[in-house]
């Protein structure tokens, strides 16, 4: 037990007995109450804003493997959580990101990086297209059934905005809509979270915030070359998508790696 003797400051023994007795007055009211969880979304925008060193070297160990790959579930929560946290702004969070990606040693990130966002880009184009034909499909009126639950949808609409007016009648639309339309593809329902995480959503972060790290991205020449090489890799596959589907192929699939072939599995009858 006395192997390894060490002593604590008097007003860290102080802070550790008041969070004690915090916990416990919180605990009779929630036996659920944890001091650290109502912390955590402080600390998580500390390490995502925060420019210390030590801060900086604990969120690339939490945001990376030790080879240097992303952990997207680590900096997803990261984010989610401080957003509970006041004050917090996500541009800084973006802007310490992006330090890093520049930096020499980010070059395998930001290469990363570019296979996930083209294999996003170009699956979102496909199934965002995919969907809108879905979505045509399903809002079009093509036999009487059809027509009677459309015509009874927006008679009940109209009734609600009588009794209630205005209020209420936005989200009885979604309602309705969301009945009607297929759901969304995992790769929309991704960039949706995206968005959210970003605060584009709930409209709490000014989008001007990130024009100056734009800018700082498009100033540096790695970046510029592989973004230059992102814009022709879609190209490629946009080009191979519309190719496929004009003579009635399979479409594509791509191995991910910019190389520009592709595997399609044929059916066989």
């Amino acid at each position: 037990m006395y192997t390894y003797p060490f002593s604590l400051p008097p007003f860290y023994i102080a802070i550790i007995r008041c969070l004690g007795v915090l916990e416990g007055l919180a605990i009779q009211v929630d036996p659920t109450s944890r001091i650290i969880s109502e912390a955590y979304p402080y600390v998580a925008s500390r390490v995502l804003t925060d420019t210390q060193n030590e801060l900086k070297e604990a969120l690339r160990r939490l945001a990376l493997t030790p080879d240097g790959h992303l952990r997207w579930d680590r900096l997803e929560s990261l984010l989610e959580e401080a957003k509970e946290s006041q004050g917090y702004d996500v541009s800084a969070a973006v802007d310490q990101l992006t330090d890093y990606i520049i930096s020499d040693n980010g070059e395998q990130l930001l290469s990363e990086l570019a296979d996930q966002v083209v294999d996003a880009a170009d699956n979102l184009g496909a199934e965002t297209i995919g969907y809108v034909m879905a979505a045509s499909r399903a809002l079009v009126v093509n036999d009487e059934v059809a027509a009677v639950k459309a015509f009874r949808s927006l008679q009940h609409v109209l009734q609600r905005q009588a009794e209630e007016g205005t209020e209420g009648i936005g989200k009885e639309v979604q309602k309705e809509l969301q009945e009607t339309l297929p759901p969304l593809t995992p790769t929309m329902q991704k960039f949706i979270r995206i968005l959210s995480l970003l605060g584009a959503q709930e409209g709490q972060t000014d989008p001007a915030k990130f024009v100056p790290i734009l800018r700082k991205l498009g100033q540096e020449p790695r970046v510029q070359r592989t973004a230059s090489e992102m814009v022709a890799r879609l190209g490629e596959r946009m080009l191979s998508r519309g190719l496929r589907a004009a003579f009635g192929l399979p479409p594509p699939r791509f191995d991910g790696q910019g190389t520009g072939t592709e595997t399609v599995t044929e059916t066989k009858k």
